[in-house]
């Protein structure tokens, strides 16, 4: 059988980009591809300069063509390093992802407010509701949605999607999760710098198949930081929600959360605030509310920051058991967890809702290092 060109193309678009969701083809590194009788030379021009790289790139390229177009093809490969003069930090393409219809991300300007809690309940509520949900955990330094859906034994397989291998997410409870706690042992820190982080997540971004989802929400680390320049310079984020708890303390780190998406250079809209442990009931005095983190703090911030409350929640220890044993309180039928984590989502929706009528579609940001300074642009 004659060996063509177009038969070398279409082995070498096999071949997925780490980090990048594109295939060899697809990002422009096949310069050029020449066929002789049995005899195949393929150019390739590679950005990483490492001898590790460029040795992997020729073994899945003469892998590719003698598994999918001929075992007698004698395969040259000739690499070409373009490594740019002045690499950007943390340089990724923002682009969209098929089938995905809106990606939310759930930030909190300090840990301990629930955050985790809040994103695990909105995702099973929207299940609930007939959307269809993901979850990526993007806490990779303290990931919990493992445990919070019961599925810390589970591991993410492989499979195969318009010719490329892809993570196929866990599922329980109707929500799709990819999470950093998957890959890790259950007492092994991860101690990662913001590039490996990054590079991490930009996988499990790109390299799975999500499949159709109405939602994607992201679960953020605490605080504002590289994490969340990297996810916002990797996705157009429809918009954020913001978890606080409504003390003093918690709430100007919220605001500074809120800030960080409001930036000119960044204009990620803030759908609302989500006030947790607002206030608590004890189960013997059913009647009573005490406000043991202060008074509709939360409330007061949403109206100073001209942006929607979107509901609070109460201090309740079912709460805390059902994600420690992996099944969401919003999935408790008639309580009063359900009805609250309800009313929420429903305004979280319809805060999409009006985003998407009356805003133009968010940007991902790129992000560049120079002399010491990071610099933000659209």
């Amino acid at each position: 059988m004659k060996i063509t060109k177009q038969d070398i193309l279409a082995a070498l678009k096999t071949i997925t980009v780490p980090g990048e969701g594109q295939d060899m083809v697809e990002s422009g590194a096949v310069k050029n591809v020449v066929t002789f009788a049995d005899d195949v030379i393929v150019d390739i021009t590679i950005s990483n300069p490492a001898l590790q790289a460029r040795k992997k790139t020729e073994s899945e390229i003469i892998k590719a063509i003698h598994e999918q177009v001929s075992g007698k093809a004698q395969v040259k490969v000739n690499i070409k390093v373009d490594a740019p003069v002045k690499p950007a930090t943390n340089e990724i393409k923002g682009k969209s992802i098929p089938g995905i219809q809106n990606i939310v991300a759930i930030a909190s300007g300090k840990g301990g407010v629930g955050k985790s809690t809040v994103t695990a309940n909105l995702a099973v509520t929207l299940a609930k509701m007939g959307f269809k949900v993901g979850i990526l955990d993007a806490d990779i330094y303290g990931p919990s949605m493992p445990i919070m859906f019961d599925v810390e034994t589970e591991r993410p397989l492989s499979v195969t999607v318009d010719g490329k291998s892809k993570m196929k997410p866990v599922e329980n409870y109707g929500v799709k999760i990819l999470s950093i706690g998957f890959f890790t042992q259950p007492d092994q820190a991860v101690v990662w710098r913001g590039p490996m982080a990054s590079k991490a997540l930009n996988q499990m971004i790109f390299d799975a198949a999500w499949g159709a989802l109405d939602f994607l929400l992201l679960d953020l680390p605490p605080g504002t930081g590289d994490i969340h320049l990297s996810i916002m310079q990797s996705l157009p984020i429809t918009g954020a929600v913001v978890v606080s708890t409504p003390q003093n303390v918690a709430l100007a780190d919220a605001k500074k959360g809120v800030s960080m998406f409001q930036q000119e250079s960044i204009n990620v809209p803030v759908l609302g605030i989500i006030e947790n442990m607002a206030y608590f009931t004890p189960e013997e005095l059913p009647n009573n509310k005490y406000y043991i983190f202060g008074k509709e703090g939360a409330k007061h911030l949403a109206q100073d920051l001209n942006v929607p409350l979107l509901g609070e929640l109460p201090l309740v220890q079912s709460i805390r058991e059902a994600g420690d044993v992996g099944r969401p309180a919003a999935l408790q039928a008639g309580t009063p967890l359900e009805k609250a984590f309800q009313t929420i989502t429903q305004n979280v929706v319809q805060e999409v809702v009006n985003r998407n009528e009356n805003l133009p579609e968010t940007e991902a940001i790129k992000i560049t290092t120079m002399a010491g300074c990071s610099a933000v642009n659209k």
